[in-house]
């Protein structure tokens, strides 16, 4: 009780309060740049608060922390794009709204969600910090390799409208995680003679390739705005009466999200899917997700902000960091003299718990302040597409080089970008293939651990039981609340051409077959996983083979983004194909391998501008260079070096 009091006097100091506003400025601002995220929030602010007293910078530490899986809410809601890895799942709800004119309610029970949220896992923190440490002494290898099992028995809930394609798509995504050096041996492997995949392909760049890119796309087909209806509708009262009628759906998620975070390792791509995935078991139209439903938006806003409540948990008890974040703010806590652990509770219990109130307290301040600005925001969505299309291309570029700052990011993030459009023309569940490529390295890795040290005898553990006996329920909801009787009629959803239907088929098919191959190559121990992940994506994917190559007609019409022909009122595309704009993404890459990205960035947006927006050149060109500007001072904050062209090597005049 006496360091609570003393807690309290230090949270109340004037200076607590600047650092702590502080950290949420800055944590707002770095949370909408997609690609970036808390980890570069906190590495630009560990040089500010070297020699500070620990009280204020742990506030700005925590400040900063907390809201960026607040802010990142908008790039998802309004443009597709997620704004972090804890956004994901937000796109599938909160951007179809947009398209339908309810940005700004989308919005406010998604910062709702997120203040609830982040009470909740300040809650459980204070708890934990008395209670906690006889139960995470308790978590090992088998509790985590079951939470992972459990994560993906939620699969079967996004494989949207078919069965047999979304299990084959997690499979494709195990795949894709089996790219880079083995786990277990360390050996290289399906790198293809390239440096850059060595390491395993990179969260963010899977992100903005499978969600944002054929968001992109398909918008700029259509040539009109987000919304549909070229406004906004419902605002942000209706937003805090949709979490009001599911504030029991909120809680759950909290409480998922603070749980999920507490365990090391889990991370919260992992969290938020199994608190969407948790929302789509538990009710009785789970149609309704993937189309624009609110409860969509609140069920992973409440678990990304939670779980940075549960992982400081294992962060500030034993000095583990529950996430990458967390492992930054250990270098923080260095830097002012701070060692956490056991001893760190006992000595300066008073800057603990102050972390405590300044989680809570900056969860509120920061969905505060984007509660404000959100309904003015949300008009980004009223604004021709075309208009807006340069700059995002230019920003998910930006994003994706922020994972390894090479030139590989900018390929990569084109190539998954490529596979994104085709995955949502022809029906595959990028969810499914997003879960599978998050959970391969920790399936692999942990599966070794269990099977070498525990054996059977991990499901004598408590813990294993409660998350297996979770996962037979996952199950069986799964085909409980399945509406559709026949699983065969959802891949009849044909289009007018079917040639590209079975030309991806073959190309995803002979992917799989190559994996199995390449996986008897290597050691046991190296393919072992790339030829179990290969071989369950073809156990889904032959199926699919011998349904797509029988049919010989079509009985409905869709074009090539999948609107129905002959569906009322329905948008029509542009004459420009799908193609069209992938080409244009793969130009922004030449005018960047020839100008260098940050004046390539610039002349894409002004002649993009000119030749598909009808644009002024003088107006396109002070657009390009305002963006260009923002580019080369993000850079200097930030202390990046953007990719160098042709140009560049002969007059180095820019960076």
């Amino acid at each position: 009780m006496e360091q609570i009091i003393s807690s309290l006097a230090v949270f109340g100091s004037g200076m607590h309060w600047l650092m702590l506003a502080a950290g949420v400025v800055l944590g707002l601002t770095v949370g909408v740049l997609p690609g970036l995220g808390g980890s570069a929030g906190l590495a630009l602010l560990l040089p500010f608060i070297y020699g500070m007293d620990p009280a204020p910078a742990l506030a700005m530490m925590v400040g900063l922390l907390a809201v960026t899986t607040t802010s990142d809410t908008f790039p998802a809601v309004l443009m597709g794009i997620p704004g972090t890895v804890g956004s994901q799942a937000t796109v599938l709800d909160g951007f179809p709204m947009s398209q339908r004119g309810e940005a700004t309610r989308a919005i406010s029970a998604a910062l709702i969600s997120s203040i609830f949220g982040g009470i909740v896992g300040a809650l459980m923190l204070s708890v934990a910090l008395v209670f906690a440490e006889p139960l995470l002494r308790q978590i090992g290898f088998p509790e985590q390799l079951m939470l992972i099992v459990f994560a993906l028995s939620m699969v079967g809930m996004m494989t949207g409208t078919s069965y047999l394609k979304g299990l084959a798509s997690c499979g494709l995504g195990l795949m894709l995680g089996a790219f880079g050096a083995a786990p277990i041996t360390g050996v290289e492997r399906l790198s293809f003679g390239t440096e850059y995949l060595i390491e395993s392909l990179p969260i963010v760049i899977m992100g903005l390739g499978l969600f944002a890119v054929p968001e992109i796309v398909a918008l700029a087909r259509r040539q009109t705005t987000i919304s549909q209806s070229g406004t906004l509708n419902a605002g942000w009262l209706a937003g805090a009466r949709d979490w009001a009628k599911n504030w029991w759906l909120s809680l759950r998620c909290a409480a998922i999200g603070a749980l999920g975070g507490a365990l090391p390792g889990i991370g919260g791509a992992v969290i938020d899917w199994i608190a969407y995935g948790h929302a789509v078991q538990t009710t009785r139209n789970p149609e309704r997700y993937g189309t624009g439903d609110v409860r969509g938006v609140i069920a992973p806003e409440s678990a990304n902000n939670a779980k940075e409540g549960g992982a400081l948990i294992p962060t500030l008890i034993f000095g583990i960091p529950g996430s990458g974040n967390m492992a930054i703010l250990l270098g923080g806590f260095i830097l002012i003299g701070i060692q956490p652990g056991l001893s760190m509770l006992r000595d300066n219990g008073d800057v603990v718990y102050s972390v405590v109130w300044s989680l809570a307290i900056a969860n509120i301040l920061g969905a505060g302040i984007c509660l404000l600005l959100a309904r003015y925001i949300a008009r980004i969505t009223t604004i021709p597409y075309l208009l807006i299309a340069p700059f995002m291309i230019g920003l998910i570029f930006f994003a994706s080089f922020q994972a390894t700052r090479v030139w590989g990011d900018l390929f990569a993030l084109l190539a998954l970008g490529i596979l994104g459009v085709y995955l949502k023309r022809f029906g595959w569940s990028r969810p499914a293939l997003l879960i599978g490529f998050v959970l391969a390295p920790q399936i692999e890795a942990n599966v070794y651990r269990v099977s070498t040290i525990y054996g059977m005898e991990m499901f004598t553990r408590p813990i294993v039981l409660v998350f297996l006996a979770l996962t037979v329920i996952s199950i069986v909801s799964v085909f409980r609340n399945r509406t559709r009787k026949r699983p065969a009629e959802d891949e009849a959803r044909s289009y007018s051409n079917m040639k590209p239907q079975k030309s991806f088929f073959l190309i995803l098919t002979a992917f799989a077959v190559y994996l199995l191959i390449e996986g008897f190559s290597e050691s046991f121990l190296t393919g072992t996983f790339q030829i179990v992940a290969a071989g369950v994506s073809l156990a889904f994917l032959i199926p699919i083979g011998i349904f797509l190559f029988a049919q010989s007609g079509t009985r409905c019409h869709f074009d090539e983004e999948g609107i129905l022909a002959d569906e009322p009122g329905a948008h029509r595309p542009s004459s420009a194909s799908g193609e069209h704009y992938l080409l244009i993404l793969a130009g922004f890459l030449v005018l960047s391998g020839f100008f260098g990205f940050l004046v390539g960035t610039g002349v894409f947006i002004a002649a993009f501008l000119v030749r598909k927006a009808q644009v002024r050149v003088a107006r396109a060109a002070a657009s390009g260079l305002a963006f260009s500007l923002f580019l080369f001072m993000v850079a200097r904050q930030l202390n990046l070096e953007y990719p160098a062209g042709l140009l560049n090597y002969a007059l180095p005049l820019w960076p």
